[in-house]
């Protein structure tokens, strides 16, 4: 009997180190599900097994699957699999399905037109994705929001004007035949005494889904640091949404920190979502307390799930579209995985005036309620757009990297009606053309139609001098107005090197690089982890908070995934 016994513990012990073994083998990685594009259609992930939730919502079922391998490395596809999610794992994050903006002729579409985007939540969920020893599905990665999540040394803005233009041309780093164009915006600096008073409305997702350490208690001790920087002028609310929305705290003064801490203390996580319930209760109050030339703002804190109530995009749409016309605007921080709504998150945020930014820690949190309170909470300028017109006597073709979701019409440019950014108190915006130089034989296929605007016409004020690559011009509103004013300025090449080209210039250019890499973008010309490195290191900069050396160090944690 005792043979027996020892036998059965044997074959026991060998089924747990196998199943380890096949564990320990596996990774940390697993597949990825998307559905073909089509209005933005969202793309499914399955994110690291460990760190998910139990239960899964049985209404998204997406088919297909699609192995991502990352671009430049020699690991073989099983090595790659195993960087990649457990298809069965129980996960819901959503991602829009993000078709690269490609080369265009420059004759034939002579016109580019966009919105600004400072929005930086991809940058920080792709962190999240490399820290946690995966290569992040490439819908995640939005290569404008890589570009933004930092700060360049651009000058301040003159006393007449919310924001100054800073603009520079040199070889592209992963294609020396071709050229890069850095367009720089830098809004207005305000101190945080010198921030009009602030209406702000917490509304904050305490469904059963937020109860992990990286949801609602990570939200708790974000929110305790906004809580540090509000001053006697200002007044918060608090709603929260799960089975049920309510209020737990009502319009109270930013110096009563006691009593908003206290209510944030008390919430705990616990039913479903009433998240579109919770969305009109927030904006009710926002607009009970309006404050007439102050900041009013509603800022969402949830992992993004919404399942009771209004539930629809369009819904959310056109709930949060009605509201920021009454200059209420909206906020939305990301937390936690497993459940990430990102397309919806990022869709909403634009549709309401604010910014999108994910919380993946305590030092994200910092970076985004702190060090950047400004332009997180204050608005200088809005429906900003950017319409570059190209010099077809010096540029052959010319590629967008990034904004593929904020393109538009060449005709909505001009149009005061049409929805675009925003800019915040200290914000930047970066933006790089890819471009073609006449006489350059290249081996990039050019595009003589624009998927976007097809009926592309050449604008007949534009004219070029000189070595005039192209002209920028922006449009913006003052926050508190409905017409637009206009800014233009030239941009020239002067003939730069790599070499030559400033750490402006050349750190973004790596953080493109990256996020093309990371993509397995077809533009990638020569681009690789290798490169990347070395180019972001030659131009760290003084860096004082320290995130470039953070996207070093994340550069190398994904060469060796």
């Amino acid at each position: 009997m005792k043979t027996r016994q020892r036998a059965i513990a044997t074959l026991g012990l060998a089924a747990v180190l196998g199943a380890l073994t096949v564990a320990c083998e596996g990774g940390e990685g697993g597949n990825y599900t998307s559905e073909a594009p089509s209005e933005q259609a969202p793309m499914k992930v399955s994110p690291e097994a460990a760190s998910l939730p139990e239960t899964q919502s049985d209404a998204e079922n997406l088919p297909g699957t699609k192995f991502a391998p990352q671009a430049q490395q020699s690991q073989s596809l099983d090595r790659l699999q195993g960087l990649r999610p457990d298809p069965e794992a129980s996960n819901r994050e959503t991602y829009s399905t993000i078709p690269e903006n490609p080369f265009l002729n420059a004759s034939s579409n002579p016109l580019s037109t966009f919105s600004i985007d400072v929005d930086a939540a991809s940058y920080s969920n792709m962190r999240r994705f490399i820290n946690e020893g995966q290569l992040p599905p490439p819908d995640a990665v939005r290569v404008e929001e890589l570009i933004n999540y930092f700060t360049y040394d651009y000058p301040q803005p003159k006393a007449d004007q919310p924001f100054s233009i800073t603009t520079e041309v040199a070889e592209a780093p992963w294609n020396p035949k071709h050229k890069l164009v850095h367009i720089g915006l830098q809004g207005k600096s305000i101190s945080t005494e010198n921030l009009p008073p602030s209406n702000l409305v917490f509304l904050l997702d305490v469904s059963g889904s937020m109860s992990d350490a990286n949801k609602l208690p990570l939200l708790k001790e974000a929110f305790r640091l906004l809580v540090d920087q509000l001053r006697d002028e200002d007044k918060v609310s608090i709603v929260v949404y799960a089975g049920a929305a309510g209020t737990v705290l009502p319009p109270t003064p930013g110096n009563q920190k006691d009593t908003i801490l206290a209510a944030i203390d008390k919430l705990d996580a616990g039913g479903s979502t009433a998240g579109g319930q919770g969305i009109k209760l927030a904006y009710k109050l926002a607009q009970d307390n309006f404050i007439e030339s102050g900041n009013n703002r509603v800022i969402l804190a949830t992992d993004g799930d919404f399942n009771v109530g209004i539930s629809s995009d369009e819904q959310l749409v056109n709930l949060i579209e009605e509201k920021r016309e009454q200059d209420i605007f909206l906020t939305v921080l990301g937390f936690g995985t497993g459940n990430l709504q990102d397309a919806k998150m990022e869709k909403i945020a634009n549709k309401g005036n604010g910014n999108y930014a994910y919380i993946d820690n305590i030092l994200e949190a910092n970076k985004v309620l702190v060090n950047e309170i400004g332009g997180t909470l204050l608005t200088i300028a809005k429906d900003m757009k950017i319409q570059v017109g190209f010099n077809p006597e010096k540029v052959q073709g010319y590629r967008l990297i990034g904004y593929e979701n904020r393109r538009l019409q060449n005709e909505a440019f001009q149009d005061d009606k049409k929805d675009a950014g925003e800019l915040g108190a200290g914000h930047s915006v970066t933006a790089l053309y890819e471009i073609i130089p006449v006489g350059v034989k290249s081996d990039v296929s050019l595009s003589d139609v624009d998927i976007v605007d097809s009926q592309q016409k050449t604008d007949e004020s534009m004219t070029f001098s000189g070595n005039e690559l192209m002209q920028v011009k922006l449009r913006y509103k003052q926050p508190d107005q409905d017409t637009s004013q206009l800014i233009t300025a030239p941009v020239v090449d002067q003939g730069l090197t790599l070499v030559q080209a400033s750490n402006n210039f050349k750190f973004s250019a790596s953080v493109a690089e990256f996020g093309m890499v990371l993509r397995e973008s077809q533009y990638k010309g020569n681009g690789n982890l290798d490169h990347v490195l070395q180019l972001a290191s030659q131009s760290q900069g003084a860096d004082l908070d320290g995130y470039r050396a953070e996207f070093i160090r994340l550069v190398k944690r994904a060469k060796s995934l």
